[in-house]
């Protein structure tokens, strides 16, 4: 009689349970979020930021990560000579050019 009441409550707690697959479902949802939320739009501005310096041409005004803001003389594969001041030049890895300044009075081209 005693082995008979931990069947009838093992069958009774096992058709209760969800499927195991809902167990998974809370992290699904996390990394779902985690995806739209921080690494889309990451992705999205390296990007724009790669399109940028790969579109960079002589005469353009740009910033580095250190903070000079210079003129673009001369473009490579690798590598942009940046004019920082009158007859100062400096070579700057492209990849370190954080972004490319309009001239003033210019538009985005998004306006």
């Amino acid at each position: 009689m005693n082995s008979s009441i931990f069947t009838i409550l093992a069958a009774g707690s096992a058709a209760g349970s969800p499927p195991a697959w809902v167990q998974f479902l809370p992290l699904v949802a996390m990394g779902l979020i985690f995806w739209f939320l921080i690494i889309r739009p990451q992705m999205r501005r390296q990007k724009e930021h790669r399109s940028k310096v790969d579109a960079l041409k002589k005469g353009d005004q740009v910033l580095t990560g250190g903070g000079l803001v210079g003129k673009v003389m001369r473009v490579d594969e690798q590598y942009a000579d940046i004019e920082i001041a009158q007859g100062v030049k400096v070579k700057a890895v492209k990849s370190t050019i954080t972004d490319v300044i309009l001239p003033p009075g210019a538009s985005p081209a998004n306006d």
